[in-house]
């Protein structure tokens, strides 16, 4: 008979977390939408060699443009943090991260290793309003009005921080939290930005 008071393994209790940034989705899709359309066009109506650089275009901005806007993403697990930036993906298991800090960008300190957060930008005007909407909270209860609503604002960036970092403390020294850092290259994105440059260097100069 199964006991209802099995406990739940570790890493089952809390869901994993995903981060990236809407606005830079938003902005990478219309670019994206608007180089296949001008490119598109341009392959349909244009003579060869026009055709031929609208082709090599193409392969060298949609990858660099989903490269910098829709491939960056940061993902965190019970004993990971994943860290998928324009050209590499850096896993991390939780052990290996000595630091996680929000300066003018994200980035995650190892013993040996800085590596940036793409998908967490830093907004320094996020940064002003919330300790301004904090000030005048604070000036209103010295005032002798309401009382707090609630924890101060924080910008978005210093509140993704805050959850990582308390992902990093619940795993603590568990064995499956810990290993070394690994780095991949993202070659499916880099060999169609490299064969397009070169492409359209080529084609340009005859």
């Amino acid at each position: 008979m199964t006991s209802p008071h099995r406990s739940t393994p570790p890493q089952q209790q809390y869901a994993d977390r995903s981060y990236r940034s809407p606005a830079a989705m938003a902005g990478g899709g219309l670019l994206i939408a608007l180089a296949l359309w001008l490119g598109g066009d341009a392959l349909l109506r244009g003579g060869a060699h026009t055709k031929l650089m609208a082709l090599f275009a193409l392969l060298l901005v949609v990858p660099l443009v989903f490269a910098f806007t829709l491939r960056p993403a940061v993902r965190a697990s019970a004993d990971l943090l994943t860290v998928r930036n324009p050209f590499r993906t850096i896993t991390l298991p939780w052990g290996a991260v000595e630091n996680l800090r929000a300066a003018f960008s994200a980035e995650v300190f190892t013993s040996g290793a800085k590596y940036q957060m793409w998908a967490i930008p830093v907004s320094l005007r996020q940064r002003k309003k919330a300790s301004r909407q904090a000030a005048r909270g604070a000036s209103r209860t010295r005032l002798g009005g309401a009382a707090d609503d609630g924890p101060a604002p924080r910008a978005m960036a210093d509140q993704a921080l805050d959850e990582l970092r308390e992902i990093k403390e619940r795993a603590g020294e568990r064995e499956s939290a810990k290993g070394e850092p690994t780095v991949r290259w993202a070659y499916p994105v880099i060999a169609p930005i490299v064969a397009g440059a070169i492409g359209l260097a080529v084609t340009l100069a005859l």
